[in-house]
């Protein structure tokens, strides 16, 4: 039996996954459980999903005490039996204990043994990372994990699993000599040595040279995966030195970067937004470790906190903002909490923001592309008035004159001074030719004004400006064709 990959999945059984994954973002982990036990129970190989049925298994029990579980107690009773006759049962009988205890020793290993007896060799591997995970200095669990990539062939694997355990315990000489048996087998797989000596001649050195050329043009097109990889075994070299000193400010500063630059690879290669997520709450947590070694003093470090913590709650609105204009009936009683929270991070967010804006602006004073971001955030909190001299200061800066001149015009508007409004949005649209995007705003906005203080014929001018260029911009089409009575 082979694993299988989503794309081979039935319309029904994908259907459930992207369901399931759905379910497991908004962090109803318990249908998402259930969604993925009905899939895997038609599609023992589907890997991926079994990956995510894990993910919401630990999610679903993180921060609560783990206690005596029966469920373990009477899978020794009948995994036996049941592994002799059946592996596939057997692997869903470690998954029904794996939903509610997804680091049980008795559960994993289970999964392992039966995944191996049914051929599904990733998977028994993905059983035994678990538990590594759980237990990441259990050497006897690493060795085991060892010995199943060097059986599947994944020597590159296995080499950075025995490296890890002479790193735990350099008296390992059993670990040391595997690391160097499974190098050289990564070597010859990867030079293609024994296939030149196979061939009777066929093959030369030459070929493999040529073949190798190719072989890098092609990696160079997947570079996002590559980066991936060699951020991860990164932060494996580092996290040794991390705990031998936490309070190396240069080591805990190099992880966080490094786990940010790894979240960014994740959405730019489409990874399942919960580990995009793992890998932000990382860098926020090493960003955040790092600013309190330093008490605060470095304003980048302290910033990049405040600027991650802020992405995170975005991704968890737009998450949320996605499921809810799917939900029929937002009453629901199952529904209900997941608008709260969305409301309640809308407002985070606005007063987030607010104070982020004006906490730089006061170590900065004289920043002017700071006094206009803190503007804008002020005119999204309905604070005009205070927007006011931030967006007047942010003028002088060239790099934002003109949108800080479109925004100041808003706020006239919403102060109903309209001929002040109108001044600045003239003015702004003089002090550029080019019909751009930000001229469109301004000559739109001042056409608004105009119409509302009964300027028939100025507020048409603006519009026709916008039409000659732009037919499809907003209304603007409709506006101007209505006026000749079209």
């Amino acid at each position: 039996m082979a694993t299988i990959p989503e794309k081979d999945l039935t319309e029904a059984q994908r259907a459930l996954f992207q369901k399931a994954r759905h379910a497991n973002e908004i962090r109803n982990h318990g249908y998402a459980i259930q969604l993925m036990q009905s899939v895997l129970k038609q599609v023992p190989g589907f890997l991926d999903g079994r990956k995510l049925l894990r993910a919401a298994a630990l999610a679903s029990v993180e921060g609560k005490k783990s206690g005596f579980s029966l469920a373990g107690t009477t899978l020794g009773m009948t995994a036996g039996s049941t592994l002799k006759k059946d592996p596939l049962a057997a692997m869903e009988l470690a998954e029904k204990t794996l939903a509610t205890d997804p680091k049980s020793p008795q559960g994993n290993q289970l999964l392992w043994e039966a995944a191996n007896k049914a051929g599904l060799p990733e998977t028994a591997a993905f059983a035994i990372e678990t538990l590594v995970g759980a237990n990441p200095k259990d050497t006897k669990l690493l060795h085991q994990l060892g010995i199943q990539y060097i059986s599947m062939g994944e020597n590159d694997r296995a080499v950075a699993v025995y490296n890890r355990i002479v790193q735990i315990n350099p008296a390992d000489l059993e670990a040391n000599k595997k690391a160097k048996d499974a190098s050289a087998s990564a070597t010859m797989k990867s030079g293609r040595w024994e296939e030149v000596s196979q061939s009777s001649g066929s093959m030369n050195f030459r070929d493999l040279i040529h073949k190798k050329e190719e072989a890098i043009a092609l990696e160079n097109k997947s570079r996002i995966v590559r980066t991936s990889e060699q951020i991860s075994e990164q932060i494996h070299e580092l996290y040794p030195q991390f705990e031998a000193n936490q309070n190396d400010v240069d080591v805990s500063r190099r992880i966080a970067l490094l786990y940010e630059q790894w979240f960014e690879a994740a959405v730019a290669s489409s990874e399942p937004a919960e580990q995009c997520d793992s890998y932000l709450d990382n860098a926020i947590w090493f960003y955040t470790h790092t600013n309190a070694i330093l008490a605060g003093g470095d304003p980048n470090i302290a910033r990049k906190c405040s600027d991650l913590e802020f992405k995170k709650m975005e991704r968890r609105m737009k998450v949320l903002e996605e499921w809810l204009a799917t939900v029929p009936d937002q009453n629901d009683p199952e529904v209900r909490p997941y608008v709260d929270e969305f409301n309640d991070l809308r407002r985070q967010r606005s007063s987030s923001s607010l104070e982020v804006a004006r906490k730089r602006v006061a170590e900065n004073p004289t920043d002017l592309q700071l006094r206009f971001e803190l503007g804008e955030v002020l005119i999204k909190a309905g604070q005009h008035t205070d927007a006011i001299p931030e967006l007047q200061r942010a003028k002088q800066n060239p790099n934002v004159r003109l949108k800080a001149m479109n925004l100041l015009g808003q706020c006239y508007v919403e102060k109903n001074m309209l001929d002040i409004a109108v001044k600045q949005f003239r003015d702004a649209a003089g002090e550029t030719s080019v019909m751009d995007a930000t001229k469109k705003d301004i000559t739109y906005r001042l056409g608004l004004v105009l119409e509302k203080m009964g300027k028939k014929d100025e507020y048409l001018e603006c519009m026709k400006q916008i039409y000659e260029v732009d037919y499809g911009y907003l209304d603007v089409a409709k506006r101007v064709e209505s006026s000749y009575g079209g």
